[in-house]
């Protein structure tokens, strides 16, 4: 039989997914739009590149090469935009440094990804001189001022700042073509259970992600997209998941682009007025936190689209987005998987008229996107039901999944068990393909031999109108196992308070009504001044648990 797989014309050139080709487009159509930090500094895609270069030639002049390790600690920038393209079209591997996490463990990432030339923020130098004598793979430092003048009194031996790096160094680069599977980037999961670990993607894994997620926005009839009219801004950390991937997908569309800075709520708000800001994403603490603030009731917010995940966005926070205009669903991922796997968006041909199951549907995990291999499955690794009721774990397969935890081959082992990635997520799938997480295995609280939905708990919480957080909590109890407490913020401006019991006949409600199981009503009500929560906005349950015990 003759042998089908393709030949290549020797003159043909093989197209190697590297992340420099994701300029092509933008450059083309786009050279003059704009990259705006702050709305203080403005530069277009034209400087993009020219900044692109510059900051590769100045890498070199340090003793950046092809598999050196760079690690950034930055805010939202178009600073850190430039990293995010000239480091691995180098060659040179991404560290992006998740600078909530504690001092020590910021030192165990960069020693553990062997980073060597490290960009620090001034804002950043007092956790940097608390750790200096720690990094033990860091040989070149190098600044970052927004202002512009002299960086406050340190110790740290910096080679120069980011400014005077690019503008002493060419424009002309010449990135060279190398495998498609070279890694690009590495970051660190947040460390819930025991130290960070790093997760790991190629040129070919980041490119085949964005086009992906480009063809999943641009999928709906009418809103729920992201097209090239749009103005971008994310509100995802830059430092994880390379901001959802999100970056990438706004360069290639060639759209204005908007970074923040650090966040601050009365900014991020100004922002959305002053540029235009069209299309967003963030964990539901931001929304929440954004929603509260006083810039936000002078706001127009009605052309803002914005996606959540992170964790389950609430029933009663998509519906006080909804109020205000926003265009709000959820999408689903993780760290291990780079991250997008779903999108909560509503079908054409089946926009609910009724409001409550517009909310419940826009508040699902989700339709997996394209090229997405997402199964629901039982201990033995087959599928359950798709009846939206059967329970099983998430387990998936995609071109773009981190193929392990870097340095970690047990771990890496159990987490691609039978060949498929395992999330630890418990989901159930209804019959028309939307997912819906109910728990994560180590949330799910087993009562009396049930399994109640922490999340479900909570999502019926959020609607009482006084309630502004609320996170469910398994503790122990020597009758049933473990019984549902819920922990409550209230909102400081509610028209009425909400008392513990108050609280608990809202949900006792949902019970009578034949909605959520007896067993489900939290036996305990507990009103906070606040929730305690991981690095990256998500609620640090874990840590609940072990304060409430």
């Amino acid at each position: 039989m003759q042998d089908q797989v393709m030949g290549m014309t020797p003159a043909a050139y093989a197209y190697p997914l590297l992340i420099k080709q994701l300029l092509n487009t933008p450059l083309a159509h786009a050279a003059d739009q704009e990259i705006v930090y702050r709305g203080k500094h403005r530069q277009t895609y034209a400087t993009l590149r020219e900044r692109i270069g510059r900051l590769a030639n100045g890498l070199s002049r340090l003793g950046t090469a092809h598999g050196t390790t760079v690690a950034v600690m930055d805010w939202d920038s178009h600073r850190y935009l430039e990293c995010y393209f000239a480091v691995p079209m180098m060659g040179a591997v991404l560290q992006t440094v998740n600078v909530r996490l504690s001092p020590e463990e910021i030192a165990y990432t960069i020693n553990h990804a062997g980073a060597e030339v490290l960009f620090v923020h001034t804002d950043f130098l007092p956790v940097v001189e608390s750790i200096r004598d720690k990094l033990e793979t860091v040989r070149v430092f190098v600044s970052i001022d927004d202002e512009g003048g002299a960086a406050p009194a340190h110790s740290i031996p910096f080679c120069a700042d980011y400014e005077t790096l690019l503008a002493a160094s060419p424009v002309e680069y010449d990135f060279p073509d190398f495998d498609e599977n070279t890694r690009a980037t590495t970051f660190y999961t947040t460390g819930t259970t025991g130290l960070p670990k790093g997760v790991y993607f190629s040129h070919r894994q980041l490119v085949l992600h964005t086009i992906t997620l480009m063809a999943a926005l641009a999928s709906p009839e009418a809103g729920q997209r992201f097209h090239r009219g749009d103005v971008y801004m994310p509100l995802t950390p830059m430092f994880h998941v390379h901001a959802w991937g999100m970056p990438y997908v706004a360069t290639v569309l060639g759209v204005k682009q908007v970074y923040p800075g650090r966040y601050a709520p009365e900014q991020i708000m100004r922002l959305v007025r002053d540029e235009g800001v069209t299309f967003s994403h963030c964990v539901g603490t931001i929304l929440h936190m954004l929603l509260g603030c006083a810039e936000a009731k002078t706001v127009d917010l009605s052309h803002w689209k914005m996606v959540i995940g992170g964790g389950a966005l609430p029933h009663g926070l998509a519906r006080a987005a909804l109020d205000r205009g926003i265009d709000v669903f959820s999408g689903y991922g993780m760290s291990e998987t780079g991250p997008v796997l779903t999108l909560a968006q509503l079908a054409p041909n089946a926009t609910p008229g009724d409001t409550d199951d517009e909310v419940r549907l826009r508040c699902k995990t989700g339709v997996p996107v394209p090229l997405v291999d997402l199964r629901i499955v039982d201990p033995n690794m087959d599928d359950v039901p798709h009846d939206g009721k059967a329970c099983g774990e998430i387990v998936v397969r995609a071109p773009w999944l981190t193929q392990g935890y870097l340095k970690h081959p047990q771990a890496s082992e159990q987490l691609w068990e039978g060949g498929y990635l395992h999330t630890q997520d418990i989901a159930n799938i209804d019959p028309d393909g939307y997912v819906q997480i109910t728990d994560r295995i180590k949330d799910v609280i087993k009562s009396g031999g049930e399994w109640v939905s922490s999340l479900e708990i909570e999502s019926l919480i959020s609607t009482h109108p006084a309630v502004a957080e609320v996170a469910v909590i398994g503790i122990k109890d020597e009758k049933w196992g473990e019984r549902p407490a819920a922990l409550v913020v209230l909102k400081p401006d509610a028209a009425a308070p909400a008392s513990e019991d108050d609280i608990k006949r809202h949900v006792l409600a949902y019970s009578e009504s034949g909605r959520i199981s007896k067993y489900a009503v939290p036996q305990v009500v507990r009103i906070v001044s606040a929730l305690e929560k991981t690095s990256i906005g998500k609620l640090n349950k874990k840590l609940m648990r072990e304060q409430f015990a």
